[in-house]
């Protein structure tokens, strides 16, 4: 074997086992952030999906708009009110949230407001305090830049004139 066959052979060996470190490594991130929490990106729902889900009594629907956005627009059928608005700031919020779902902070919610907005803040809130299973259906109720929304979707609305 000559000097450059050796070179050339070593060199080859040399970028196996780079391509089998590179392997190895991007199997260790997989499998380490599957192992993690999810991202809250990964748990988003379109209205669809969320109004199935409340039907069947999976998720517990919450809309996080204003009592005036009620009273204009109505709000999703089956959906509890817990406006992220709260006099008593997040705090305040917070405590309704834990009273809507029965202080059960493991129990499926779908938060929805307009445009994607409120409710993208309100699950960042929720997860930071504890809520594990927080859906955002990002579409919102009225429609913005991830889709039309629920009302123009055609899902059911319910008039709320005391909100």
């Amino acid at each position: 074997m000559t000097t450059r066959d050796h070179g050339s052979r070593v060199a080859s060996l040399f970028r196996g086992a780079r391509r089998a470190l590179a392997a190895g490594l991007a199997a260790c991130a997989l499998v380490l952030g599957a192992a993690g929490t999810p991202a809250a990106d990964h748990f988003v729902i379109t209205p669809e999906e969320a109004n199935m889900r409340t039907e069947s009594g999976e998720v517990v629907l919450i809309d996080v708009r204003s009592p005036e956005e009620w009273r204009q627009t109505g709000v999703p059928r089956g959906a509890r009110r817990v406006t992220i608005h709260d006099p008593g700031g997040l705090k305040g919020f917070l405590k309704a949230m834990a009273a809507a779902v029965d202080g059960d902070l493991k129990k499926p919610i779908a938060l929805i407001c307009a445009r994607g907005n409120r409710s993208t803040l309100a699950q960042k809130v929720l997860g930071e305090a504890g809520f594990t299973r927080v859906f955002n259906i990002r579409e919102g109720f009225t429609g913005g830049p991830y889709g039309p929304g629920w009302v123009k979707r055609g899902l059911p609305v319910e008039p709320c004139p005391n909100c």
